[in-house]
């Protein structure tokens, strides 16, 4: 495991707590959503299709001091999923299995794009936000992936159900007391769970990673 490098900057934190994101990724059509938390509040969001305008945003306007992102940070090296998605099915956690990227880049019908649009984001932050290789991951900046249906699984005692999740995710940000006025569609609620676990995990609260660094972790509330 490896140490991660020196981040540019003083974590980004106030009286009220840190400035966390989390972000919901789609294709280039849908775009990114994210939100933003100052000490677990809602503090703001942003949609965009632009991965680099993301990153400014999460660096420069909310300066995010942890961001939780919700596409794979890595590719899977030989077509078969990735060690972190293979532990999460032995939970009984479903979840896309990642392809490599020559495969994705191949798909006849860019069913993979929205993972390359992750993989820019990814791209855009590491300068300020390195993806975190140990736990815990304390106070940043960083970021690391995550997945809003295992967030709920952990969340929730195992009881995460897809046809009920915009209802049970709704009610997990209820109970964490996030202003939902705001998170008027699936995009935004699964951004604020990112960054309600991207809080989680800045304020040091106890974490579980599922795979490795190198091939990729996914990241949860412990």
């Amino acid at each position: 495991m490896t140490k991660p490098r020196a981040p540019a900057g003083p974590p980004s934190t106030n009286a009220n707590g840190p400035n966390t994101v989390g972000i919901d990724v789609g294709g280039p059509r849908k775009g990114f959503h994210a939100v933003a938390l100052t000490g677990g509040a809602y503090a703001a969001q942003l949609a965009t299709s632009d991965a680099e305008a993301l990153a400014h945003w999460c660096r420069s306007v909310v300066q995010a001091s942890v961001t939780a992102i919700d596409a794979p940070c890595r590719w899977s090296t030989d077509g078969r999923a990735r060690p972190c998605e293979r532990e999460l099915r032995l939970q009984g956690i479903i979840c896309f299995a990642s392809p490599t990227r020559q495969a994705a880049v191949a798909h006849p019908s860019g069913y993979y794009d929205w993972m390359l649009r992750g993989e820019a984001l990814y791209r855009a932050l590491e300068p300020s936000h390195p993806l975190a290789t140990m736990l815990p991951i304390g106070a940043g900046p960083c970021c690391f992936e995550t997945f809003p249906h295992a967030i709920t699984w952990h969340l929730r005692g195992g009881n995460a159900q897809a046809s009920q999740k915009r209802t049970q995710r709704r009610e997990l940000l209820q109970q964490a007391g996030i202003d939902l006025a705001a998170l008027t569609s699936i995009d935004w609620i699964d951004a604020a769970l990112c960054a309600l676990t991207a809080h989680h995990a800045a304020s040091g609260g106890a974490c579980v990673a599922y795979g490795e660094p190198e091939t990729g972790w996914i990241v949860v509330p412990g």
